[in-house]
């Protein structure tokens, strides 16, 4: 049997138990040791905000048709942020090239259950780095949504950067954002969530609470805007903001995952007068004009390098780690008292 954490309804989680599944040819089974909660998707499927949940996305012309759901309740195995240890492989992929062995530490996708069934493809490359600890693989997607919005930002070394949203993605932003050279100002309406920000490298804090944003942001540029801003925090008066505190012909990257109606963005104003660009960052994709050199796979394996290297701090962020019987629990922490919470870990 194995243990899978399944959304029953809106805010409603369980613990189920489900036969497990038979290893077919090509595959690797993987016993989870953690796996990370998103704090922005996955609660979009646990308040029953998600776009799937009402519209089915139709991935040939790549547009949300309405009529009919693309997922119902029960959402089973939700999460992408997993770390274990390979216990079987299948005969056929058995000691090729980039597979990975029994016994092996291996970071992936396979969802909030007790053991993975995962295509042996999929986790080429995907052996932690020596040294690392395992609680650090369950880091590696979300580094990498945060590496790929300071890709699609296209930094310069001495340029000004906003990032908006200092949750663990934002935190991350931040650091990857200072090591590539910026002057980071970070955003938050949270100001314990700020002073970790200061740790990670930011020249400068806001709480988007009390302070004038873009007025801020033009005292500490000289009157001129940041040449770049990166919104992570998915609230639509914070993007708003974000076009407000650029330059003119600055970028806004729209890293966030935005649910409804853009109540708060007023798209004639700034983004209008200044001639903003506003790029999307998702983890579907790296950076057009980077296809060429960089892939998803690249911006995971490098980000991983970088914690190896001690270059980014993650073990720090985790601030509960709940064994997998609570899962619950970490719902209502992270959906409920934010403020108390950065990356929370299920435990298996």
């Amino acid at each position: 049997m194995e243990r899978v954490v399944q959304f029953t309804g809106p805010r409603q989680v369980e613990v189920a138990e489900l036969p497990s599944t038979p290893l077919p040819p090509g595959h690797l089974r993987v016993r989870t040791r953690y796996s990370g909660i998103s704090a922005g998707t996955e609660l979009t499927a646990y308040r029953g905000t998600n776009p799937y949940l009402t519209r089915t996305w139709d991935a040939g012309a790549r547009i949300f048709r309405d009529g009919a759901a693309g997922i119902e309740y029960p959402v089973v195995g939700w999460g992408y942020s997993e770390v274990g240890e390979v216990t079987e492989v299948s005969p056929d992929v058995a000691g090729t090239p980039g597979t990975p062995a029994v016994g092996d530490l291996v970071w992936g996708i396979w969802g909030h259950r007790s053991e993975g069934v995962v295509p042996a493809q999929k986790l080429n490359g995907h052996t932690l780095p020596a040294g690392l600890e395992p609680l650090a693989g369950a880091f590696a997607r979300v580094g990498a949504i945060a590496y790929n919005a300071v890709l699609a930002s296209d930094i310069h070394v001495g340029e000004d950067v906003v990032v908006f949203g200092q949750g663990v993605i934002g935190l991350l932003a931040t650091r990857l954002a200072q090591l590539n050279g910026a002057r980071v100002t970070a955003v938050d309406a949270l100001d314990g969530r700020l002073e970790w920000a200061a740790r990670y490298g930011a020249a400068l804090t806001l709480n988007a609470r009390t302070d004038d944003v873009a007025e801020r942001t033009r005292e500490a540029t000289g009157g001129l805007g940041a040449d770049v801003a990166i919104e992570i925090s998915g609230v639509y008066p914070a993007l708003h903001e974000a076009l407000r505190a650029v330059t003119v012909g600055g970028r806004v990257v729209a890293s966030g995952f935005y649910q409804g109606d853009g109540a708060g963005l007023r798209l004639g104003d700034e983004f209008h007068h200044n001639r903003v660009q506003l790029v999307c960052s998702q983890i579907g994709g790296v950076p057009q004009q980077l296809s060429g050199r960089w892939t998803v796979e690249r911006l995971q394996q490098t980000f991983l390098r970088l914690v190896a290297e001690g270059r980014v701090d993650v073990e720090s962020l985790v601030s509960h780690v709940v064994p997998v019987a609570d899962a619950a629990e970490a719902y209502v922490l992270l959906d409920e008292r934010p403020q108390d919470a950065l990356q929370t870990v299920l435990e298996f």
